[in-house]
């Protein structure tokens, strides 16, 4: 049964136009070509922004990972700051691509952002993109003086395999108890490899469209390769999630994501974690491109909102 009839009429044009993901390591420099063709770099200095270009040491002599840092020109410090981890499968995706919200967001917010340019699976598996994830954040934390930022009021967050490092990127911070993240801002975030396991009934209202389960089967086990799937890998999978910061989870109805969004959400709150859960109607995976779209309209204007709430701005 084809769920297209319950997609909001203006997200449908969309799916007419993108490309039907057939995922595979023959067809990944093609899928990550366009990818690539889908970011562009804005000028953030029409919004009073500036954006540069950081290097950061990788974890034990890894290579440097590449990060753009946007500040706002006028705001004071200290300031809150925004991590951002781009999605893409856990296989592609690159910085450019989250430029146009990671500048609204310094603009509108007067919040400095960093966003982490990390390694890609399979050619580069778990924990290979979390290590990078983990470099950038300490960076951070560490020059949050030189940067004017307040390191008390440091939000992690990400899109989709973005958001499943954001989720799994805080629960191993809390482990190692080195640094203390404010807020988790996860949008339709990849949490669960069991979503699309052989012996689970899949929600037949979900996943249609944009990111499938044939895609999140090749997603994950890129990503995971030879490792065993636990937490912080597979954050879905965490034994505990006590004592993890204040969350906003957005997610779309037709989302094949949605029902490990809200099991997550519901694990956070049963733990006195104070959790938003906004589910955005007849939305699948990447709802968000249809910027003209009044439900994506809304989904910015709650983007944003959460986010300052997060971060006390």
């Amino acid at each position: 049964m084809s769920t297209r009839h319950l997609v909001d009429p203006e997200l449908q044009p969309f799916l007419d136009v993108f490309p039907n993901l057939v995922l595979s390591h023959e067809a990944l420099p093609g899928i990550r070509e366009l990818m690539a063709s889908m970011a562009v770099l804005g000028d953030p200095s029409e919004h009073g922004v500036s954006r540069r270009e950081i290097s950061v040491p990788g974890l034990n002599g890894a290579p440097d990972v590449r990060c753009l840092v946007y500040e706002n020109s006028e705001a004071t410090g200290p300031r809150p700051a925004f991590f951002h981890i781009h999605g893409g499968g856990y296989i592609g995706g690159t910085v450019e691509g989250s430029d146009q919200r990671n500048t609204q967001v310094a603009a509108q917010l007067g919040v400095t952002v960093v966003s982490v340019e990390y390694r890609l699976a399979p050619e580069h598996p778990y924990p290979a993109p979390l290590d990078d994830c983990a470099a950038a954040l300490a960076w951070l934390f560490d020059n949050a003086a030189d940067l004017k930022i307040d390191p008390t009021r440091i939000a992690v967050g990400g899109d989709s395999a973005g958001g499943g490092l954001a989720a799994a990127l805080v629960q191993r911070t809390h482990a190692e108890g080195k640094y203390a993240i404010a807020f988790q801002h996860l949008v339709y975030p990849m949490l669960d490899d069991r979503t699309t396991a052989p012996d689970v009934t899949p929600d037949p209202l979900t996943g249609e469209f944009v990111w499938t389960a044939d895609a999140n089967k090749f997603g994950w086990a890129s990503y995971l390769a030879d490792a065993t799937p636990a937490a912080p890998a597979v954050p879905a999978r965490t034994t505990s999630v006590e004592g993890l910061p204040p969350t906003w989870i957005g997610v779309g109805g037709l989302d094949l994501f949605l029902d490990e969004d809200i099991a997550y959400a519901r694990r956070l709150t049963a733990a006195g974690i104070a959790t938003e859960l906004q589910i955005y109607p007849a939305a699948y995976h990447g709802f968000v491109f249809v910027q003209d779209a009044a439900v994506s309209q809304r989904f910015e204007r709650d983007y944003l909102g959460s986010l300052g709430r997060g971060l006390g701005v």
